[in-house]
């Protein structure tokens, strides 16, 4: 079963790497784009097929290691 974990920033929290992102497209031409926010994808492999135990364990992950809950959100994905 393989896991996907999207991490971005909470609403409201500064994201310096998104705004130099989003100066880096105007300075190339790309206009009309609004306020950017960058995050990260994480794939992971897992063994056993239960999703909810999956899914389970896959938050357990973001919580102690894969996201800072303080500061970002995440979702988590699953796919057989």
């Amino acid at each position: 079963m393989k896991a996907r974990v999207h991490v971005r920033l909470k609403d409201g929290v500064l994201d310096p790497q998104g705004a130099a992102i989003g100066r880096a497209l105007a300075q190339l031409g790309f206009a009309g784009v609004g306020e950017v926010r960058q995050g990260k994808m994480i794939e992971l492999q897992l063994d056993g097929t239960d999703r909810a135990e999956a899914e389970a364990r896959v938050r357990a992950m973001c919580e102690q290691l894969l996201a800072n809950p303080v500061i970002e959100t995440y979702t988590v994905s699953l796919e057989d």
